[in-house]
C-alpha cells in the first residue's frame, strides 16, 4: 500500500504513482509558493516560516499548498534544492583549477543568501533529533549535487589532466569542497574573500592533481 506521508523522494524511489490523478498541477503555484518560502525565510528567518503564512504570501489556498508540501521541512526542503540546482560548471577555464574555483564562488555566493543560510541552518538543527529528516536533507540536498564533481572529472579526464579517474572519490571530494565552505561560511560566518577562493582552490586542485599522477 502506497504510504501518503512518504516525501516526494521516497515515493519516487519507490516507484509509486503519483499521489493524485487529474489535471496536472500548476507550475506558475508551485513557483510561488517556493518564492514566498524563500522570501519569508529571508525576512523572517525560520521561525518566521510558516505554512499559513507561506499560502497567504504565495496568493494560494492552503488546500493548494498541502496538496504540494505537507510540512514546514518539505518546503523548506525543496526550497533549498531549487537553489541549489543552480550550481553548474560553466566553461569558462582552461583547467581543473579553474571549474573548482567557479564553483566554490557560486557555492559561497548561495550560502551568502539569508534565505538560504536559514533554511540550511533550521533543518539541520531540527534533523539532530530526526533520523528520517537527516536522510531527506542527504538524499534530497546533499546526494543530488554530487553530479558537480563527477561533471568536473569528466572535463579534466577529457583534457587530459586526470588518467585515472577511478581514483577520484567522488563522496569524498565533495565533502571536503562543500564542508569546508559551508564551514567557513555559516559556522565561522567569514567572508569568501577572492585571497580566500584561490587558496582553498589551490589546495583541492593541488592534491587531486598530485594524488592522481
Amino acid at each position: 500500500m502506497h504510504d501518503e506521508s512518504a516525501g516526494p523522494a521516497e515515493r519516487r524511489a519507490a516507484g509509486a504513482p503519483p499521489p493524485r490523478i487529474g489535471r496536472p498541477r500548476s507550475t506558475t503555484a508551485d513557483d510561488a509558493i517556493l518564492a514566498a518560502a524563500r522570501a519569508l525565510l529571508a525576512e523572517g528567518g525560520w521561525a518566521g516560516l510558516t505554512m499559513g503564512d507561506v499560502a497567504t504570501r504565495a496568493g494560494v489556498a492552503k488546500t493548494t499548498l498541502y496538496r504540494r508540501w505537507h510540512s514546514k521541512h518539505d518546503l523548506a526542503i525543496a526550497a533549498v534544492a531549487e537553489m541549489l540546482d543552480t550550481l553548474h560548471l560553466p566553461d569558462r577555464g582552461p583547467d581543473l583549477r579553474a571549474d573548482i574555483e567557479d564553483v566554490v564562488r557560486r557555492f559561497a555566493a548561495l550560502l551568502g543568501r539569508p534565505e538560504m543560510r536559514t533554511a540550511l541552518m533550521g533543518l539541520v538543527a531540527d534533523s539532530t533529533s530526526d533520523p528520517a529528516l537527516r536522510r531527506r536533507i542527504r538524499e534530497e540536498i546533499v546526494d543530488p549535487q554530487k553530479r558537480l564533481v563527477v561533471e568536473g572529472r569528466t572535463r579534466a579526464e577529457a583534457r587530459g589532466e586526470i588518467t585515472a579517474p577511478g581514483d577520484i572519490d567522488v563522496d569524498l571530494i565533495f565533502d571536503v569542497i562543500a564542508g569546508t565552505v559551508v564551514q567557513h561560511i555559516l559556522v565561522s560566518a567569514e567572508p569568501a574573500s577572492d585571497n580566500w577562493v584561490q587558496r582553498f582552490t589551490t589546495f583541492v586542485a593541488t592534491a587531486l592533481l598530485t594524488t592522481n599522477t
